[in-house]
């Protein structure tokens, strides 16, 4: 029965979404036979040291959706404090509901019901724009945005360079 309210709800945000409200923002499901199963393509902000990259993730839906959030993997490498090396996206609006056990978020800071994957992607390309370096998913990054920025900027845009084929 979950399931089958999860798929109904997806369905609806994959046509809203289709939509295209979102400048920068394509996602839907890999394939209609699976609707638990998304990719997207997130373009970097502009103004910061992602401009003009395109990465691709996918978000993998849980079949109580939309009552727990998704997880989020970016495919390939990215270099950012939120985002761990296997690429998993660690940002408050995919943690689980409720209070934090490590009290570091807020209730109203994490995932709810109430959320939308159109939401999730515009959080996620925020946070490419300005990451959290209070709570890092990977440390070195973290470090080296707080400390080295130069370093940092020209790392990320290497990489963005690379991803393209330049």
């Amino acid at each position: 029965m979950a399931s089958a309210l999860a798929s109904k709800r997806l369905f609806h945000e994959y046509r809203t979404l289709s939509q295209g409200s979102v400048e920068g923002i394509t996602a839907g499901p890999v394939s209609e036979e699976n609707l638990f199963l998304w990719e997207a393509l997130i373009q970097g902000p502009e103004g910061t040291p992602y401009e003009g990259g395109i990465f691709p993730a996918e978000l993998k839906f849980p079949k109580d959706y939309p009552l727990s959030p998704p997880k989020m993997t970016f495919v390939g490498k990215l270099w950012h404090p939120n985002v761990y090396p296997n690429g998993e996206v660690c940002i408050s609006i995919l943690h689980a509901p409720g209070d934090d056990p490590m009290h570091y978020e807020k209730a109203s800071e994490r995932w709810s019901p109430i959320q939308s994957v159109e939401k999730i992607l515009i959080s996620v390309m925020s946070m490419l724009a300005e990451p959290n370096d209070e709570s890092p998913a990977n440390v070195e990054a973290a470090k080296m945005w707080r400390e080295r920025r130069p370093e940092f900027d020209r790392r990320v845009r290497e990489s963005v360079r690379a991803s393209l084929g330049l």
